[in-house]
């Protein structure tokens, strides 16, 4: 409810959310805040996370549903699973089969991904218009999804996809090919033999984020590629860029992504215009 005359305000103009496994250290919340004093809104955007609510994911969704919230994000491990509580109207999304955007309209709850399209950006931000290559991508996931139909709108000549999820690869890999069939693609669960002879090296697995060290490449084996993409952004610097960019490899950081889905998700939440310079350098500051 909004309060007219003298009264405060006690309510915000919109109220987000995101719902995600070990975001702390997520920025969002500060990104759609500062989006929000750019248009004058005043926005709560909250971090939902399901087990430290001792609630199941469908819970914590109805809440957000039934409890004022205009939107939300999605991040790990929940982006295929809202599928199924979403209408997805873009064919592209529905063969992404993920979604990291909800807007709760009046007819209901709307899926969306930006992932998909931050990715796009972010990479022509970083190569312009160079083809991404033969690319190996290690993580078939949510974010994995989004970024390897990416790939395909960004001319990939190949795509190898690496999981322990076998079933989960293949599955990646059979809609890849049904949307361009022209593309080679193939599976695989060890990344030191899909790695050799690729031009990018893609990191869509949460390792590396703050709580899960490590790097799913070894750095010896990004000896020889061009490229790196890392979907992890908190930290910005992790192990598997650091170990690329020592090997001389091109970096497009996770911290990339996290800018312009962000700012396409803002679009769906509030319509409202963004000064992406001024965005980005507020979140510099903050």
């Amino acid at each position: 409810m909004k309060h007219n005359g003298a009264a405060a305000k006690t309510d915000p103009d919109l109220q987000l959310g995101l719902i995600g496994d070990n975001i702390a250290a997520s920025r969002a919340p500060v990104l759609h805040r500062l989006a929000g004093e750019q248009s004058g809104l005043t926005v709560i955007y909250d971090r939902l996370v399901p087990p430290a609510m001792e609630l199941t994911f469908a819970e914590v969704f109805a809440k957000c549903a039934q409890g004022g919230f205009h939107g939300i994000n999605v991040t790990y491990p929940y982006k295929e699973r809202v599928v199924a509580y979403v209408t997805v109207e873009d064919p592209l999304v529905r063969a992404i089969g993920a979604v990291n955007t909800v807007v709760f309209e009046t007819t209901g709850p709307k899926g969306y991904n930006t992932d998909y399209s931050g990715f796009v950006t972010a990479y022509r931000r970083e190569r312009g218009d160079v083809a991404p290559g033969v690319c190996c991508m290690i993580g078939a996931g949510g974010v994995g999804r989004a970024v390897a139909f990416g790939l395909l709108a960004l001319g990939a000549e190949e795509i190898r996809l690496v999981d322990m999820d076998v079933g989960r690869a293949d599955a990646l890999a059979a809609d890849l090919r049904s949307a361009l069939p022209s593309t080679k693609v193939t599976t695989g669960t060890d990344t030191a033999i899909a790695v050799v002879g690729a031009q990018g090296v893609l990191n869509c697995t949460p390792v590396g984020m703050d709580g899960l060290a490590g790097t799913p490449v070894p750095r010896e084996a990004l000896r020889g590629a061009e490229w790196a993409f890392d979907a992890v952004y908190t930290p910005v610097n992790t192990q598997f860029l650091s170990d690329s960019r020592a090997e001389g490899l091109q970096l497009i950081s996770g911290y990339e992504l996290f800018f312009y889905q962000g700012v396409d998700a803002w679009a769906r939440f509030a319509g409202k215009p963004l000064d992406e310079d001024r965005l980005r350098a507020d979140l510099a500051r903050g």
